[in-house]
């Protein structure tokens, strides 16, 4: 049984119930296709930001020129490539996550979880190597889909697109597999 008493400001809790914020994404979702008719999604924000990046330092034509490769000029439709909403969007995950958690009070920093520590060891090195390597395989993956978890799977999925079924779908398959290739049957007794 849990001994600690929930805060009355739900800002201040450890945890969200996640029906509430499920909704509160649909509402945001919602919101994001009424007053900018687009999607929610962060992947192309990365895009953008490479776009600019290439820009400024002068590389122009391989983002919108005639000289542009085929992913700019698909994923950047000859606009200058800026900081939009998404690249925002991100940043505002970011600094939400780092003023909840000092609200909630929650000052828990594990490095290294112990089912990670159970399989591969202690190393820091290690576990942000695979993170890194990880996160980049799956940014990869969004961008060749067309789209990340949050494009796909909240947008896409509010819309009943199969395209984003079919990802989401795949999306979760794969990472069962990942889990079970990676810790097998015995993690399940070393998760917190």
């Amino acid at each position: 049984m849990n001994s600690q008493i929930e805060p009355a400001n739900p800002l201040r809790r450890k945890r969200w119930n996640p029906y509430v914020v499920g909704v509160l994404i649909g509402v945001l979702s919602w919101l994001t296709f009424l007053t900018m008719d687009k999607a929610l999604g962060t992947s192309s924000s990365m895009v953008h930001v490479a776009g600019l990046i290439e820009t400024v330092t002068g590389n122009a034509d391989k983002v919108t020129g005639p000289a542009a490769n085929s992913y700019f000029a698909k994923e950047i439709n000859e606009k200058t490539p800026m900081f939009d909403w998404q690249v925002f969007l991100v940043i505002g995950v970011f600094i939400g996550a780092m003023v909840s958690s000092r609200l909630s009070g929650d000052r828990t920093t594990e490095c290294v979880p112990g089912l990670w520590t159970w399989r591969f060891g202690p190393s820091k090195t290690l576990r942000y190597a695979a993170a890194f390597f990880g996160g980049a395989v799956m940014l990869f993956g969004a961008r060749m889909a067309g789209g990340c978890t949050s494009g796909h799977g909240i947008s896409g999925g509010l819309q009943l697109a199969v395209s984003s079924w079919t990802f989401f779908m795949a999306m979760f398959a794969s990472g069962v597999a990942m889990a079970f290739g990676l810790f097998g049957k015995g993690g399940r007794h070393h998760v917190v």
